[in-house]
Order: structure tokens, then sequence, then C-alpha cells
């Protein structure tokens, strides 16, 4: 990788976004609960959703590919989300949230196997995507029936970069 930067540096790029793509194991998705309701979500209930404690699971400037998604609730409360994007004809990407103070009591995981199950009953094929440094993304996939498929990573010019890493 470093040798790669090297090069790209030559050119004015560097390395900027390292990340692992994940499908589901067919074979072994579990069936995981949590101590909150879950609900399926369709795109409706979308609408008011677009604020940044669900920017993972929902992307406001895409707003017509998020499709589908299973909330956590604490009475009327939303507490985590799993939703997904039709990123393609035949594949829809997970993203998830869960807020701070509900984090750490299997809702991810929860969440995210049982929209796996949902977007498969749906003839689609479910995957997550993690940044490389994001363990606890990482431990989630695994936790819900994913398995490593790809990798992924960008280069763009170096002073965009710089910026982001200020």
């Amino acid at each position: 990788m470093h040798w790669l930067n090297e090069r790209l540096a030559e050119k004015g790029h560097k390395i900027c976004f390292m990340a692992e793509y994940y499908l589901p194991d067919i074979s072994r998705i579990p069936t995981l609960s949590c101590a909150y309701v879950t609900r399926v979500l369709t795109q409706e209930a979308f609408a008011d959703l677009y604020r940044p404690e669900w920017s993972n699971a929902l992307c406001e400037d895409r707003k017509n590919l998020d499709v589908l998604g299973v909330g956590a609730y604490d009475g009327s409360a939303l507490v985590g989300l799993a939703a997904c994007s039709a990123d393609c004809d035949d594949m829809w990407q997970i993203g998830v949230d869960v807020l701070p103070e509900y984090r750490r009591q299997g809702i991810a995981s929860a969440l995210t196997s049982r929209l796996t199950k949902e977007i498969i009953n749906r003839g689609k094929v479910p995957f997550y995507c993690t940044a490389w440094s994001n363990v606890r993304s990482v431990r989630n996939a695994v936790k819900s029936g994913f398995i490593p498929a790809w990798v992924e990573m960008t280069a763009k010019p170096a002073n965009i970069v710089d910026e982001m890493n200020l």
C-alpha cells in the first residue's frame, strides 16, 4: 500500500478510502433478537429520518435509492435503524445506526440480520460495506452472517485527502 501511495503521490494523488465489502453466507444468517420491538419500514417511513443519527442507514442525497429498513423502538422512540439502498438492480447495500446510549445491546446485529432476510425474500442480494478501520461494523457484519467478498481502495487528489484529514 505504501508503494502504491508513493506512485500516486507522483501524480498528485493519495489513497483516500479503504473499504471491505461483505456478502451473506446464506447457510448461516442467524435469527437474532434484541430487547426492543422491531418493525419493517418501507420508503414512505423514511421521510422524517434523514438526520445525522441515521446517516449510515439512510442517504439524504440519494433518497430515491433508500428502499427498505428495519427499526428498533423503545416505546415510540426509534433507537436503531438498518436500512438498504438499491445501489443496482439486484444488490441492496445495508447500512446501520444505533443511538449511542443503546449500543452494545445486540441491536445492530438483530436489525442487520433481519433486514438481510427481508432483502433476500424480495429476490435481491444484500451486501454490507465497512471502512477497514471500523472494527465494530466488521464485527456486526460477521455476527449477522456476512463474509468478506471484495475490497475497494479509492485515490483522490492529494489536496482533497489532506483537507479531509485536518
